[in-house]
This record gives structure tokens, sequence and C-alpha cells, in this order.
């Protein structure tokens, strides 16, 4: 192992730099070219079937088999001009990666590249060994994939990607876009039912998303090294080095210049296929960067950050790098996230979250600006399972991550408006704007001056004009998440709705029931506003009596799930039937027991067959250099100390690594799902992953460096 880490070392000493060819056009003349999305559609289609597509996308209309037909000539053409020649349904099964199967468009039988209808809007893939959750037996293989024509067509690799969803024979959903797709159709309902009660031009709100990715890279040379690295995607063991992030000098500094290659060139291919990447810097930790496009559709932005991350992957290849997605690769330094930055957008241009300069159009923003807050707080636990993952656990509230207390960030400012609004309960309200003056609404235009602060302890937060959903790992697909909030906000807005036409028909005014109903629900909900230290004891305390959960392992996030009320959302919005959610539930259990089943596997042969045999041989020369000091009538009593504290060292390894092996034997026979997660949680992570980590890194600090088998932290971070 020794001889694996050097030959590693030297490999990164000869990186020769790998330089980007010059690109010498202007974005704007490459940005999208290989895409095939509406802008392509209208200049290739005729009128009449590009108005059928566009009514598909808007209104989920079935695309009849000659529309289809002439589409896929279209597209044929497009992608064989652009040197394609196989073609796949690109999908998001449950695995958390995409999923494609190619096929040629050329055709053997009759010499020509053919594409037909039928191929774009269907497909059958094998659904037998993707995860169902027990929907679907292993003999029971057939599942479908359908062209969704809301996210545009792209070619990667001389493949033509099509989108799609993935559902089973029997039309159970198995991907992680269908939900999504319905949630977004339920919040533009909801959304829209209450802007026509101020604009009856609104037709359509669509959910718009800005997803901040952030993402470690390290030599590949060095990553194939680390065996922890390549198996779970996050080091075992690992001494933080003498220097870290302490200095902060690594935050918003300048590019090293091999990620600078390697940013260029991704970022390139990510504006050819259409993705807006446009923000690129350093972030805390070393060997740590983020990337942020410009906000999208929130169907097309989550297609395009799974897209990105694939893309990014080829590209580093490519430089001789790895990309780390894992939410914490490298303990004691910060995670990574994904920062959602998610709002609601009217067809006629308007920001439901971006406050005015007039009293009256704010209005409007407070409801909806509360009624999130208020649907938040009602569905906390459930957002908290959409983030909850193996590699999330270890992020949530460590290094500026938000903790696992679900709470609601909104500044002083709105703070300040929403108190006044609560408690001016007693105020006689009068027509016209004195209404708004007496109720404070007119101040809600100072936040447009950024004197909203932020906070980045907190997982949900206001950041001016949107709310920024902080919680989510950096390797998840944000369509789960995304899923649940915009579920959450439908219901809510829903609720809202029915509350406000049921006073107006007992003759309220409709701005005096709106004001009402929101002074009730600021009351209601303000329990989930948090504006200090999300890190603080005080605050887990203070959340604890506020009746906050505080769930901070996956297994017990994810029983959310199973609860009544989220059952009876998911079943009202028709997102998922209860059988579909109980076998959701099941694969993400399944997938945090494969994962701290790996993490503890590797554990036990890099200590047992690596850690401990070094240190045992270092020990060696100790006792023998111990006894040489000796004969000579030398004092050896800090070798002796030394011998000593690796002893046991060695004995905490391999007595816990040995427990820990027959623990999982055990476990492995539990049957019941939700119980073996537990087991692995609580009996195996919970008990023995820190207790052999810190035996095994004290060692690293005692070994011979030469010897040591394993790459360090410090050979590792700070990208050469």
């Amino acid at each position: 192992m020794a001889y694996q880490r050097y030959k590693a070392l030297d490999l990164v000493q000869q990186r020769k730099e790998v330089k980007v060819p010059i690109n010498t056009k202007r974005t704007s003349d490459f940005f999208g070219e290989n895409t095939f999305g509406l802008e392509q559609m209208r200049q290739s289609l005729s009128p009449d079937t590009f108005d059928k597509v566009v009514e598909a996308i808007r209104k989920g209309r079935k695309i009849e088999a000659d529309t289809a037909n002439v589409i896929a000539v279209a597209i044929k053409s497009w992608a064989l001009s652009k040197g394609a020649t196989h073609f796949t349904h690109w999908f998001q099964p449950l695995t958390g990666a995409t999923a494609e199967k190619h096929d040629s468009f050329f055709d053997a039988f009759s010499g020509m590249e053919k594409f037909k209808g039928s191929e774009l809007v269907q497909q059958e893939p094998d659904a037998s060994s993707f995860p169902s959750g027990g929907i679907r037996s292993t003999f029971e293989a057939r599942g479908y994939t359908a062209w969704d024509p809301s996210s545009p067509i792209f070619i990667l690799d001389t493949t033509l990607c099509i989108p799609t969803i993935f559902v089973s024979f029997t039309g159970e959903t198995l991907d992680y876009k269908a939900p999504l797709l319905k949630a977004v159709e339920a919040v533009d309902k909801a959304a829209t039912r209450i802007c026509k009660h101020f604009d009856k031009n609104v037709t359509r709100v669509t959910p718009s998303l800005g997803i901040e990715q952030e993402y470690f890279i390290i030599d590949k040379a060095l990553f194939s090294a680390r065996p922890d690295l390549v198996m779970s995607g996050r080091t075992i063991f690992g001494h933080n080095p003498a220097r870290g992030q302490q200095l902060d000098d690594h935050y918003f500094g300048s590019i090293a210049t091999r990620a600078f290659n390697f940013m260029k060139e991704f970022e390139l291919e990510a504006l050819k296929l259409g993705i807006p990447v446009r923000t690129r810097h350093n972030e805390v930790a070393p060997s740590q960067f983020e990337v942020a496009p410009l906000h999208e559709d929130i169907n097309v932005a989550t297609d395009h950050n799974q897209l990105l991350m694939d893309v990014m992957d080829k590209v580093a290849g490519r430089h001789d790098l790895k990309v780390l997605f894992h939410e914490k690769p490298f303990a004691g330094l910060n995670g990574s996230g994904k920062h959602n930055n998610w709002s609601l957008i009217t067809d006629t241009g308007v920001n439901l979250y971006q406050p005015s300069s007039s009293a009256r159009e704010n209005l409007i923003f407070l409801i909806f600006f509360v009624n999130t807050i208020k649907a938040v707080y009602e569905y906390s636990d459930l957002l908290r399972a959409s983030i909850a993952s193996a590699g999330n656990d270890h992020r949530l509230g460590a290094n500026e991550a938000p903790p696992a207390i679900i709470s609601v960030f909104i500044g002083a400012q709105m703070t300040a408006i929403l108190d006044e609004l609560e408690q001016n309960g007693n105020i006689k309200i009068n027509k016209g704007d004195n209404m708004y003056m007496k109720l404070g609404i007119d101040k809600i235009p100072e936040i447009i001056l950024d004197n909203t602060d932020r906070n980045r302890t907190s997982p949900f937060a206001f950041t001016g004009n949107k709310f920024e959903f902080r919680a989510v790992g950096s390797d998840a697909n944000v369509a789960q998440p995304m899923t649940v909030l915009n579920l959450a906000v439908a219901e809510q807005l829903n609720l809202f709705n029915k509350e406000l036409e049921g006073r107006v028909d007992k003759g309220m005014e409709k701005k005096i029931a709106i004001v009402e109903i929101l002074r009730e629900y600021i009351a209601k909900s303000k329990e989930i506003r948090f504006e200090g230290d999300g890190y603080s004891q005080s605050w887990e305390d203070q959340a604890r009596k506020r009746g906050l959960s505080n769930v901070k392992n996956t297994p017990r996030a994810l029983d959310a799930y199973l609860e009544r009320k989220a059952k009876s959302l998911f079943k009202r919005h028709k997102v998922f039937s209860e059988i579909e959610l109980i076998a959701r539930n099941e694969i993400m259990l399944e997938n945090y027991i494969m994962k701290i089943q790996i993490e503890s596997r590797i554990m036990s042969d890099l200590a047992m067959n690596h850690i401990v045999p070094t240190a045992i041989a270092y020990q060696n020369k100790l006792i023998e250099n111990a006894n040489g000091l000796k004969s000579l009538g030398v004092d050896n009593k800090s070798v002796v100390a030394t011998i000593e504290r690796m002893s046991l060292s060695i004995d905490t390894i391999q007595n816990n690594c040995i427990d820990m092996t027959k623990e999982r034997k055990r476990i492995n026979q539990i049957e019941d799902t939700r119980k073996k997660a537990l087991a692995y949680c609580d009996d195996i992570k919970k008990k023995y992953f820190d207790e052999i980590r810190h035996s095994v890194d004290k060692l690293e600090l005692i070994v011979d460096d030469e010897d040591w088998p394993l790459v360090k932290y410090r050979e590792m971070l700070f990208l050469r």
C-alpha cells in the first residue's frame, strides 16, 4: 500500500498541464448548440405541429403518433447533422444516477438511418434490476420510459439523449422526474387560482430553481490510491492536516491552474448543452469549489443538474482529476451541498416572492411568503426526510451546513413586518390605502435594499426574492426535495384559497379576509422561524421546547414518509399511491443499509489488512530501538510509551473490527428493512465507526511517513 501511495504521488508530480483549446466565440454564438428544445422545434416544425408540442407540454396532453413521426424526422435530421450515431431514452431511476440504453440510428436491413415517432415517445428498458421497493419482482422485467417534451433533447458523446420518465409495467413511477412533474402541476394550479384574485391574465405559475452545486476535486491517481474513496466516496480514515481551512484563504481565492482548466472545459461543454452556468469560485475547504447556473424552469434545472454532474465527471477524467460529490468526503472540513434557490414565477413575468414598491402589490407577495412559511411548518418532518441520506447525515450540522432541525430564516426586516402584521389584530381596518399603512405592509419594499442578512446555518432561508433550501446534499437528485416542497406549498395554498373564498362568501371584504387569514397563519407557524445560530446548543434546547423535530439520522427521518399526513398529501395530489410511497421508503432504507454496510466492510479491510500490519511492523522497529537503547544504558521511556500507545490503538482497532464484523453478520439476518437500517445506524455506524477511526488516525501521527499506506489529507487536498 505504501508503494501505491508513493507511486500515486510521483504521478502527481509528473502531471503536465492539460490545456483547454482557446475558444474565440462568444457564448451567445454556441450556447445550446447541442440541444433540441422548443426554439429548435419552432424553426424545424410546421406551426401546427409546433403548437401541438406546446399544448402537450403545458397541458400534459398526449402527442399523437402522426405528430410524433413528424417530430422524430426533424430530430433525426438535426442529430445526424451533429454527428450523432445513437439515441437513448435518458432517465433518472431511483439509484440516484442517470440511466441510458443506446440504440443505433442505422438499420442494417434497409442500409439507412431510421428513427420513428414511437421510438421517440416510448421505449421499454429492462426494469428488473432497478430499485423498486418490492413493487416489481426480479422476473417482472417490463418497464417503460416516456418522453418528457418539456425538457430539451440533447446530444452527449455522439448520442441523442431524450429526457423521459420511467414507470413500471403496472404504472407505478420508478424515477424522480415523474413525481416532480406532478408536484409542479399541483403548485401551478394552486398558485394560479390565488393569482387570479389579483390578475385575471395569469394562466400559469411555474416554479423556478437555481442550484448551487458544491464539489471537491482531487488528483485521479491519489483518488485511486484510496480504496475508501473509490468504494464509498468518502475517506473512512485520515487525520486532519496542520493546515486545513482555518485560515479561510481558499474561499473565493485565486483558482489553481489545474482546477481552472477543468472548469473552463466543463463549463464550455455545459453551455453547449444549454446549461446556463454562470458562477465559479473556490469554496471554504481546500480543493472545494462551486458552480452555479442561472435560474430555470424547475424540471429543466433538475435535469440540467444531473447532466452537469455527469459532464463534470467525464471532463475531470480528461484532466486526470476526480470530482467528489459526496456530502462529506473529508472529516473536519466543510461538507458539500446543493443550495436550491426556489421561487414561483407567473406567465406574466411576476416573481411572486419579489416585494414591490407598491403596498397593494405586496399583498400578493405576503400571501405567498406567509403560506410558504406555513407549508414548511406543517411539513417540516417530510422536508427533513426528503434530504435524508447516509452522506448527508455526516454533513448536517457540521462545518457551515445547516442542522437537522428544519427552520426558516427570514431576516430582521421581514420578522418585524410579520410581527407587526400579527399584532395589529385589534386595529380597526379602514378601506383603501390606509389599510396597508396601518398594517405596515408599506414597509416591505425596504428589503429590496438587501438589508436582510444571510444565515448559513439556516436550512430554509428567504434571500430577498426567493427561498434557499440549503440542506440538500451535494450528491442528491434535487427532484426529491423539490417534489416535497412544491407539494407542501400547493397544499397550503389550496387551504388558504378555500378559507379565503369561504370568508368572502360570508360577506367579508377580500383584502380584509386575506389579512385576517395571514395573521392567523403567522401566529400558528412562528415556531418554525429562527434567526440565530443553528449550531448552538441553546437552539437545540429551544427547538425542543417549540416542538420542532431534530432527527439526526436517515432511518428515523424517513419515518415521515409513512405518516398518515404524508400519505394523505401524496395521494390527494396523485403523486404517489400508498404502495408507491411505501416502496420509496423501502428503497431509501435499503440504500442507507448498503452504504453503511460498504463503509463498514472497507473500514475493516483497510484497518485489518493495511493499517494494523503497518503499525505492527513499525512497532517492531521501535521495540528493537528500545532494546538497543536499554543495552546501552540510555533512557528509553519515551520510546516505550510510544510502543504502549500503539499497542492500545492496535488492540482497539482489532477488537472493534472483529466485533463489528460479528454485529454485521447478526444484523444481516434481520428481515424487517427499517429495523435493519436502525441496527446499521446504531449498532454499526454509531458504535464502531468513530472509535476505529480515532485509533487509526492516532497511528497515522506515530507511524513513519514512508511506511503509512494511505494517501494523507495534506497530499490530497492541496491541488498541484
